[in-house]
């Protein structure tokens, strides 16, 4: 939701000092963040915390949560994790209320600084709205120019801002009109959740390709991005948000509204690959027997003689379950993740720096020294990871290292919330697989197909005239207008002056 390509923001990026932990993680995928929502339940602030400690996997930059007591909306907005601001106890007693809504946030690109830390809150003239929002608006950037051009005065480099701005602008006089209305206006991928002093809020986008699900506890509804959130909080799954619906709550229950033409619905793949937690279920799939599907296929298509599978942890772990078991070959732990690198330790020479991958991943020798291995990941974007970790496991002494890759190769950029490249940055998209495989280092590569990848999610392959999923990043095909990326006009100069203390 942060706009890529802000002067300020990206200044700020270029003059600061290189952070070892950027240079670890800049080789993976990221979504820029989840949300939350309880409607009349007297603890909602510390539910919402609760919740969003589920949703953290989803942003690590920052995390907020607005509360409504029935009189005021009371808002805590930090950069950091969930734990760091909200577990404690004198931070829930100024969210008092029985509404709230809340976020998580990973900055896509530069600085993250407090003003775009969500959920953003505007008093308009029916009273206070605030909004937390999952995805990118792909005509963000040109609806931020016109607003700007009659007057608008935008306060943060987020998207999200506009959806504000268009329900301020709104002449229906019902508020679920004036949303209506401001999301016939977007486009793109959206999971909001919103709270003013009557109502939650909750929308999706008409392709369904951000998730929302809808929750209970106690009576309460809830709404959030994954199931794992009401498993944390012991409420109970009811249903998905259907792609183009708006669901709202008040003191007079539950109302559904359907203001968009259906679709064929196209989820986001990459929460079956990479974003949600094992543990959820996306679209009526578990996602964790999703990934054992993806490393049995895989198994099924690019076998090779090993003496071990190895997965990249975390996320090529259930991958390599289902290819070790399709395939008889043992399962072994040949890399240990540490869980605990900060984000503050900073090398000041490369040479040092070349060494940093041994703080997340170390090699268990145990497991590999002298046998051929096969390591799962889930993906791959620019290599530099996997590179490092295929030295590391022939350093450990392994005779042969293998790498197969759980997704189709990543060939075009994401304009939906997910932080990847433009293709010059994607490996797969500028070099071969053999030069791909010279450059990791790995004595084979391989990626999962595109119809293997459909049969593993239980379809009969990739229909192009109606595919399934959002699959763009591999296949090119984007499910929505790129009305930003057909514009010529500079972006806007926001926030160019101003730096703010966090």
């Amino acid at each position: 939701m942060q706009n890529p390509s802000d002067p300020a923001e990206q200044l700020d990026r270029n003059s600061g000092p290189i952070d070892l932990q950027d240079d670890l993680e800049g080789d993976t995928l990221r979504e820029e963040c989840g949300v939350f929502g309880i409607f009349g339940h007297p603890e909602a602030a510390a539910i919402t915390a609760l919740g969003l400690h589920a949703l953290q996997h989803r942003g690590q930059e920052a995390a907020g949560i607005v509360s409504f007591d029935g009189s005021r909306f009371h808002s805590e907005r930090r950069l950091g994790l969930v734990g760091d601001t909200f577990s404690r106890r004198e931070v829930i007693e100024r969210l008092p209320g029985n509404a709230a809504v809340g976020h998580v946030r990973y900055a896509t690109t530069g600085a993250t600084i407090l003003r775009n830390v969500q959920p953003l809150f505007a008093e308009l003239n029916a009273g206070g709205f605030a909004v937390g929002h999952n995805g990118n608006l792909t005509n963000g950037l040109t609806l931020r120019r016109e607003l700007v051009l009659h007057g608008a005065m935008m306060q943060s480099t987020t998207d999200t801002e506009v959806i504000l701005h268009l329900v301020a602008q709104s002449k229906r006089t019902r508020f679920v009109d004036r949303f209506i209305e401001a999301l016939r206006t977007i486009e793109g991928a959206y999971s909001l959740t919103a709270l003013t002093n009557k109502k939650l809020i909750g929308a999706r986008d008409p392709l369904g390709i951000r998730p929302l699900v809808l929750g209970d506890l106690d009576g309460h509804p809830i709404l959030t991005s994954e199931t794992c959130a009401l498993d944390m909080i012991g409420a109970k799954y009811i249903r998905d948000v259907e792609p183009g619906e708006i669901v709202v709550f008040d003191e007079k229950g539950a109302h559904s509204h359907k203001p968009f033409p259906p679709k064929p619905p196209r989820p986001c793949i990459f929460e079956y690959i990479y974003f949600s937690r094992p543990d959820s279920i996306v679209g009526g799939r578990s996602v964790y027997e999703v990934r054992k599907a993806f490393g049995a296929q895989l198994a099924r298509e690019s076998r090779v003689e090993v003496d071990v599978v190895v997965p990249v942890p975390d996320s090529g772990v259930p991958a390599a379950i289902g290819y070790a078991q399709h395939s008889g070959v043992p399962f072994e732990l040949g890399i240990i993740r540490n869980h605990y690198v900060g984000r503050t330790f900073i090398q000041p020479t490369q040479s040092v720096r070349e060494l940093g991958v041994r703080m997340k991943h170390s090699a268990n020798r145990a497991a590999i020294e002298g046998k051929r291995i096969i390591l799962i990941d889930d993906s791959l974007v620019r290599g530099t990871t996997s590179k490092k970790i295929v030295r590391m496991m022939r350093d450990a002494g392994a005779r042969e290292v293998h790498f197969r890759l759980a997704s189709p190769p990543i060939l075009y950029p994401d304009y939906y919330g997910i932080d990847l490249p433009d293709r010059g940055g994607l490996l797969a998209a500028t070099h071969t697989l053999e030069e791909m495989r010279e450059i990791i280092g790995a004595d084979s590569l391989a990626f999962l197909s595109i119809d293997g990848m459909y049969r593993a999610m239980g379809e009969p392959g990739r229909d192009p005239a109606n595919p399934k999923f959002s699959d763009h990043c591999f296949t090119g095909a984007y499910p929505t207008h790129l009305t930003d990326q057909s514009e010529t006009e500079p972006s806007p100069r926001q926030l160019s002056l101003l730096a703010e203390a966090s």
